[in-house]
């Protein structure tokens, strides 16, 4: 009995999600490309002029009961780790999410484009993360429908404005 259930918990927590490594946003394809459920690409930024490459991390649930906040914060997260490895700090070029209805093999997926660029001394890259995590909030806002695709541009913009 013991072994049955270890089997069937180890099932159900591979199946939470699918973890393809980290790429070079050059030499690879959105997973996006040619899907046949497409995805909203929202630009977070423009790329920094010293930064050495951009890469791409694509998560994707497996089943259509998780939400899209959940895979976007994994896939923060492990894009934040990656860039902390190499002792630099994540900035967030592009976002792109599937649209909802989550059915059909449409399951919550997220593709963010990022770079890994150098931390200052003080710690203060213009602040990137907080910038991301600031659009993050506004792109769930925008999911959720509290706000309208006119009012999400208007914040983002000020978002970016930011200092």
């Amino acid at each position: 009995m013991n072994k049955l259930f270890f089997i069937v918990s180890v099932l159900l927590i591979s199946s939470c999600s699918s973890v393809p490594p980290i790429q070079s946003a050059l030499k690879s394809k959105s997973s996006f490309e040619n899907a046949v459920f497409g995805g909203e690409t929202v630009i977070l930024d423009q790329p920094i002029k010293n930064s050495e490459e951009s890469y791409r991390i694509f998560r994707k649930a497996a089943t259509g009961f998780v939400s899209l906040q959940t895979v976007r914060e994994n896939a923060e997260h492990a894009s934040i780790t990656f860039c902390e490895r190499k002792n630099k700090a994540m900035h967030s070029l592009t976002e792109t999410a599937a649209r909802p209805p989550y059915i059909l093999g449409n399951f919550p997926r997220i593709e963010l484009v990022f770079e890994c660029i150098e931390k200052t001394e003080n710690g203060n890259n213009n602040n990137p993360v907080g910038k991301y995590e600031k659009l993050t909030a506004l792109k769930k806002l925008l999911d959720d429908g509290v706000l309208t695709k006119q009012e999400f541009e208007k914040e983002k913009a000020k978002v970016l404005a930011e200092n």
